[in-house]
């Protein structure tokens, strides 16, 4: 947060679209995990006003770390912005999103992976 500041940090949410690190929202428990119990699921055919607080004139890269079901809301929200949107992933078979790039970050976590990613990006040690 304080290498790229928090005005650069967005979370993909599956209750309230692409928002600004510092947007509060009031208590939610939405997600895309087919594991969720139904009540808490959201489907590709589920209709949600999304929010997407990004501008779209960006000049630098947006980057995805999350899992692969948040994967076609982060390419639907992101498809105005005229910068690159690579898309980190760690599986063995990349995400299904051939208009953003895929950059594969290789590591034995398997669970909240995204968290060393995010660590190696801010310390240099992956490059996007």
């Amino acid at each position: 947060l304080h290498k790229f500041g928090k005005e650069k940090i967005f979370i993909l949410s599956a209750g309230w679209g692409l928002l600004a690190a510092d947007f509060l929202t009031p208590f939610y428990d939405i997600t895309f995990s087919a594991s969720a119990e139904t009540f808490k699921r959201r489907r590709k055919k589920d209709v949600y006003q999304d929010l997407n607080l990004l501008q779209p004139d960006l000049a630098e890269p947006v980057i995805f770390l999350g899992g692969k079901d948040y994967t076609p809301l982060f390419c639907q929200l992101t498809e105005n912005i005229k910068s690159k949107r690579p898309i980190v992933y760690n599986s063995i078979t990349p995400p299904d999103a051939s208009d953003c790039s895929q950059v594969r970050f290789e590591t034995t976590t398997r669970t909240n992976w995204h968290y060393g990613c995010a660590n190696a990006i801010i310390e240099g040690s992956f490059i996007v």
